[in-house]
Order: C-alpha cells, then structure tokens, then sequence
C-alpha cells in the first residue's frame, strides 16, 4: 500500500496540528507573562558635525552617523551609567542597580539602555525601559541630557548634540511583547507536530 502524500496527510491531521499550535502558543504567552513588563520611553538627539569649508553635506551626514555609533556603543558603558546617575535625574529609582557586582550591573544597564542611528538623517534614539512608565521617560531624559552635557568627552569639540524631540512613553508594556511570543508559539508548534506527523507517516 502506497503511503499518502505529506501534503495529504498533513489535511488529515490539520485539526491536531491546529490544536497543538494553540496550545504551544498559550504555553508561550504564559510564560512571557511570568516576567516583567516594562515600557519604552523614546527621546531623539540631533549630532551636528561642524561642517568644513570643502565638505559635502553628504560627507557631514555620513560623519554624524558615525559619531552616532560610537556614542551608541559609549552609552551601554560603565562610565556614562555613572554620568547619567551623577546627573541626578528625578524620578528614577537606582537602588535596582545597587547590590550587584559590576559584569551584573553593566548587563542590566545594556537592557535598560537601548540606543540607535537612523541612518541618513545624524539622529540618534535614545530608548529607556522600566516596569513604571514615569522612570522610562525619566531613564530617558536623564540619557539624552547627559549627551548634552558631557557626550563632547566621548566625541570632541568638532559635534554638538542637540535634544529634538523629548522622551514620549509607550501607552502599554513593550517588552516582552506577548502579542509576538504568542504568534511564535502558534508557529513553532504548527511547525514541529507538522513535522512529527510527516516523520511518523
């Protein structure tokens, strides 16, 4: 007897397969829902290279994207955790930080932190996360004034930062985002008893 072709086969068992997507994907949004939510707070700075007699405007974008990737690898660091901390920034709580060692502390600030370019344009995200969305904006404020104030120690006196848009938080947790976890799970168990049936067939 000829065995029935995987696709065939797959139609025959699509209400098992269905059933063990949504049970993967329950199993997932449970488990997201067992850590932290925290929202984001969105700041952007503008890096403004002093342009030169002779330098395209193209050449003066393509250097402020570059200060902006280095100051986005300076800002996971040690160093400007304590400058943004030494600022004294209302309204966050850094007794979180407190307690745990240093290769700890920079893992949790790295998470807390979270920069980045948009390329052609010189601007630089500055993203904060917190469980409380009033030390998100904080986190936020406090990262983006620090560039302001003390980001010329990282990038010399030729940049000059400017704050364009204050931190705005997100209406909901962003992280982890349940909504995609649970689509993963729907997934990825489709996927996985699709493939035990084909093997078993």
């Amino acid at each position: 007897m000829l065995h029935a072709s995987p696709l065939r086969l797959l139609l025959k068992r699509k209400k098992i397969i269905m059933l063990a997507g949504i049970i993967v994907a329950i199993i997932a949004g449970i488990i997201t829902a067992l850590f932290p939510l925290q929202y984001r707070a969105d700041a952007q700075v503008l890096i403004i290279s002093q342009s030169r007699y002779g330098v395209d405007p193209y050449t003066v974008i393509r250097s402020a994207e570059r200060v902006g990737e280095n100051i986005s690898q300076v800002m996971k660091t040690s160093d400007f955790y304590n400058k943004v901390r030494e600022l004294g920034q209302a309204g966050i709580d850094w007794s979180q930080f407190e307690g745990l060692n240093d290769r700890d502390k920079r893992k949790k600030w790295e998470k807390t932190i979270e920069p980045s370019v948009v390329y052609g344009t010189g601007v630089l995200n500055v993203s904060a996360y917190s469980v409380d969305s009033a030390e998100a904006q904080a986190l936020a404020a406090a990262a983006a004034n620090t560039l302001v104030s003390k980001g010329w120690e990282y990038v010399g006196g030729d940049v000059t930062i400017k704050i364009v848009n204050q931190p705005i938080v997100t209406r909901y947790p962003v992280r982890p985002n349940i909504l995609i976890n649970v689509v993963l799970g729907f997934i990825v168990g489709i996927l996985l008893t699709s493939l035990m049936v084909v093997r078993k067939r």
